[in-house]
């Protein structure tokens, strides 16, 4: 039922207004209401002020007054008669303000990708939110969702920006290092699986999962049967997994379709110790370290993780040189989600990706941390985590079955990611949605099995209702082109043409060259300086090539990459 349009009300200064039953403003002086609020504003720089349902406006005129350059306005209405009456009623110097936007929406998604191609990624520090009228009273569940969203995505944003600071270096090195790997790593799109696929993580609630799994199956909870969970030529499902959670699985036998790789260090090697024979796939992102290659005697595929935007990506995809690109989702368990949609057209169903632990068990038993603290228990050392549990930002939160446990910033912040970029993957198909039979070919597949973890917005599943989805027909097999490796001289001339480019910025700024085409030179390598603390800041932008300080940091930086483009070049003789 649609309500009666909005009613302007005469009030001592300005207009009130009566919408479903109730007045959304002052029915004395709406005016100076707004202007009072207003006023006891204290505006900052690089914020962006949240007004939800602003109705006539009052007080916006004060609010953009003193506003920084830095600063903006973002309106938003989510019902459409009151959008329409303040299209009509807010005054054209307002509306047409260079820095305020006043739109309608209801996906908070949306808003946040409006933002973003509006004023640019990193363009806020922080979210104020300003209510200069009740009209947010309404709604308030969606307009608070709207305030959730935009923060955390301020947030993320700004830790995408400090991990690019602190691990940029490294994506970028390892990167120019593995060009090597192009004409004899095939892009993990060559890979499909033809039925459904689980994917496991190395939470805590792995090893009961598994063990329901495995009794599904016929097998014992602890010891799988050789005709169980073990054998992937009687197991009607494919096993996508992260890195960290080999061990667990080589101690059950339960042998996986493709592990996949996204750490950059050294620190996670510790995870294939003692199952270098094992033969397993390996999918690893182009940024990771070099090391993996080959690791498990399987074959290597190759994926392009997007953390930032350096034009190298650019020129390898214009060389159809690029492998699969995904998006930058800073966690392996969440690329191994992102890989299992991609590769396949069937259920997809997660477990282990818990984002949360106990004072007891922070992994799945027999992974590397799991084993080192059991390592480590002496007199003085428990085996409770303590210091996860007590540390500073830990907080007590409820699984999905309901128990009580416990997680920190960072985690949560992967579990929210986990939800925007899948939450629509585990809803229902919906008509209209995009493809050629009018739904979306991934809504309705991504499931998660019950157990410690956080919820991550897709349905949740018992054991044997997982055990049903694995079992499940999956659809036919669409046509899919199997793209081939690439011509090893195509490689090697990308290669050393991506090096000279290098020896010339060098000689550039040694003063052997003119300095005539510095700038492009400069964007040309722009992996050299994309991890600077001031252009990882401002997604991308570097200072001009008349400071000297930053191309002195340039300089320092050339010497490594060249050895590393050297290390590329013999990786294709191997």
């Amino acid at each position: 039922m649609v309500p009666d349009p909005p009613c302007r009300i005469p009030c001592r200064r300005g207009f009130s207004v009566s919408y479903m039953g109730r007045f959304l403003l002052s029915r004395v002086d709406p005016v100076a209401q707004g202007e009072k609020l207003a006023q006891a504003l204290t505006v900052r720089g690089r914020t962006l002020y949240y007004c939800p349902s602003p109705l006539f406006g009052y007080g916006l005129n004060l609010i953009l007054d003193k506003l920084p350059a830095d600063s903006a306005v973002l309106c938003i209405e989510t019902d459409e008669q009151l959008y329409g009456f303040s299209l009509g009623n807010i005054g054209g110097d307002i509306l047409n303000h260079p820095r305020l936007r006043f739109v309608r929406m209801n996906d908070p998604a949306t808003l946040c990708a409006y933002v973003e191609d509006t004023w640019g990624k990193r363009a806020f520090r922080r979210l104020e939110t300003v209510k200069l009228s009740g009209g947010w009273r309404l709604f308030p569940q969606i307009y608070d969702a709207f305030a959730g969203a935009l923060e955390r995505n301020i947030v993320t944003e700004w830790g995408n920006a400090m991990t690019i600071i602190r691990l940029g270096r490294r994506y970028s090195r390892n990167t120019i290092r593995n060009l090597g790997l192009l004409s004899g790593a095939r892009s993990v799109r060559a890979l499909f699986f033809d039925k459904p696929v689980l994917v496991l993580g190395a939470g805590p609630s792995l090893d009961p999962a598994l063990d329901a799994l495995a009794a599904c199956f016929g097998g014992a909870p602890n010891k799988p049967r050789a005709d169980g969970l073990s054998l992937p030529s009687l197991r009607p499902f494919a096993i996508i997994c992260v890195d960290t959670c080999l061990p667990s699985l080589y101690e059950r036998n339960v042998r996986p379709d493709l592990v996949v790789v996204l750490e950059s260090q050294l620190w996670n090697l510790r995870d294939f110790i003692g199952l270098g024979r094992w033969n397993i796939p390996l999918a690893m992102d182009i940024s990771s370290l070099n090391a993996h290659r080959n690791i498990l005697g399987g074959e290597t595929y190759l994926f392009t993780s997007l953390w930032s935007r350096p034009s190298l990506f650019e020129r390898l995809n214009a060389a159809l040189l690029l492998p699969a690109p995904i998006p930058p989702l800073g966690s392996v368990g969440l690329c191994a989600a992102a890989l299992a949609l991609e590769l396949s057209a069937a259920q997809v169903v997660t477990c282990g990706l818990d984002f949360s632990f106990s004072p007891d068990s922070f992994h799945a038993r027999s992974s590397p941390g799991h084993l080192e603290k059991l390592r480590r228990q002496n007199r003085f050392r428990s085996l409770l985590n303590g210091e996860a549990v007590f540390r500073k930002g830990t907080f007590k939160t409820r699984a999905k079955n309901g128990e009580q446990v416990y997680s920190n910033p960072g985690l949560k912040s992967y579990r929210d990611l986990f939800e925007q970029e899948f939450a629509r993957n585990g809803s229902p198909a919906r008509e209209g949605s995009g493809t050629e039979q009018g739904k979306d070919s991934r809504a309705g597949r991504l499931f998660d099995i019950t157990g410690t973890g956080l919820p991550l917005g897709i349905p949740v599943l018992s054991p044997e209702e997982a055990f049903a989805v694995l079992t499940s027909d999956a659809p036919a097999r669409p046509a899919r082109p199997v793209p081939a490796l690439p011509d090893k001289a195509l490689v090697r001339g990308f290669i050393k043409s991506e090096r000279e480019k290098l020896a010339m910025l060098k000689e550039t700024l040694a003063g052997a060259r003119p300095s005539a085409n510095l700038e492009e030179l400069l964007d040309y390598c722009s992996y050299l300086w994309l991890y600077f603390p001031e252009c990882a800041g401002t997604n991308g932008t570097r200072p001009s090539a008349q400071n000297i300080s930053f191309l002195k940091r340039v300089r320092t930086e050339i010497d490594p990459f060249l050895r590393d483009f050297d290390t590329g070049l013999l990786e294709l003789e191997e």
